[in-house]
């Protein structure tokens, strides 16, 4: 079986994590998608929550200064290129809709531990798109099936090397859960093991 890892260089060091392509195809296609479009390249980690989540992923986060919720174009609130098509895992054909969003892929078993990449929405379904998060400690109330939480917050990879960057990122000075030293993700490539 192909392991796909991918590669994020941030000015603050570099991590590793490995999607779950066979659990989740769709989301994981959408990503890989995103990531071959250079969709990632240069934007700024845009939400810091510690004990919580480093998340990023939002095409607004360009401008690291952007100050969530005071734009409709704020770091936080977009999401994939719109009425894009790109193809699932298993080879299938998806569209993002109007929003740039995709549908959610609810996979019972894949919990919002520590250490784990999920998908961010606005909390309706359906809403996921470009953003995501890693959970920084065992978020399990945010699993779908559990009920704890009004929104469903698929997983769909994991950290493997160099988890202690994103522990480091999550210590840094914020302000309004931003930076204040802007952090970049250089780039995000993938790796076929």
């Amino acid at each position: 079986m192909t392991k796909t890892q991918i590669l994020f260089e941030t000015t603050e060091g570099s991590f590793k994590a490995e999607l779950f392509t066979d659990e989740m195809p769709i989301t994981c296609g959408n990503i890989i998608d995103l990531m071959e479009r250079k969709f990632y390249d240069g934007l700024y980690i845009h939400r810091i929550a510690p004990d919580f989540c480093v998340q990023f992923g939002c095409p607004y986060a360009l401008n690291p200064h952007v100050i969530y919720g005071t734009l409709d174009e704020d770091a936080g609130q977009g999401s994939g290129p719109p009425d894009t098509t790109f193809l699932s895992c298993s080879g299938k054909e998806h569209t993002r809709d109007e929003y740039g969003n995709i549908e959610d892929e609810l996979v019972k078993g894949l919990s919002n531990e520590e250490g784990t990449l999920s998908m961010a929405n606005s909390g309706d379904p359906d809403t996921g798109g470009s953003q995501f998060f890693i959970n920084t400690k065992d978020n399990r109330h945010l699993d779908w099936w559990n009920g704890s939480s009004e929104s469903a917050h698929p997983v769909f990879g994991k950290i493997v090397e160099g988890y202690e960057i994103i522990k480091k990122i999550e210590g840094v000075e914020i302000s309004a859960e931003q930076p204040v030293n802007p952090i970049k993700m250089i780039s995000v490539t993938i790796e076929k093991e």
